[in-house]
């Protein structure tokens, strides 16, 4: 990190607090990153939906939204490359949830979600 030259910090005590408790550059930029995938709406709503219902194939959030399957199709496949969504088949389906505990969780009163 460079260091800046002021002639100043009013309060060095605060100054040193704030940098403290930044976020590295890698985290911010990771910040920066989820939200820019969740600047499109399809996706904010596909993580909302996904929310809401645990699991839903393909089709079903396309038809929640109110778009079609291949706009919920890559809006799943973006929010799964960057971890946000999980994903199982079964068969020739594939099933979307939110990315959660073993599946083994609901046993110990956990949600179920993706190894």
């Amino acid at each position: 990190m460079a260091q800046l030259a002021h002639d100043h910090p009013l309060h060095p005590e605060r100054v040193a607090a704030a940098r403290a408790r930044l976020p590295s550059a890698a985290r911010a930029e990771r910040i920066t990153s989820l939200l820019g995938l969740l600047a499109d709406p399809v996706r904010a709503r596909l993580l909302h939906a996904l929310g809401v219902a645990e699991e839903l194939c393909v089709g079903d959030p396309a038809l929640a939204l109110g778009v079609t399957e291949d706009q919920a199709r890559y809006g799943l496949r973006v929010l799964r490359g960057a971890g946000l969504v999980g994903r199982r088949k079964e068969g020739h389906v594939a099933y979307y949830r939110p990315p959660g505990p073993s599946r083994s969780a609901p046993a110990r009163g956990g949600r179920p979600g993706f190894r």
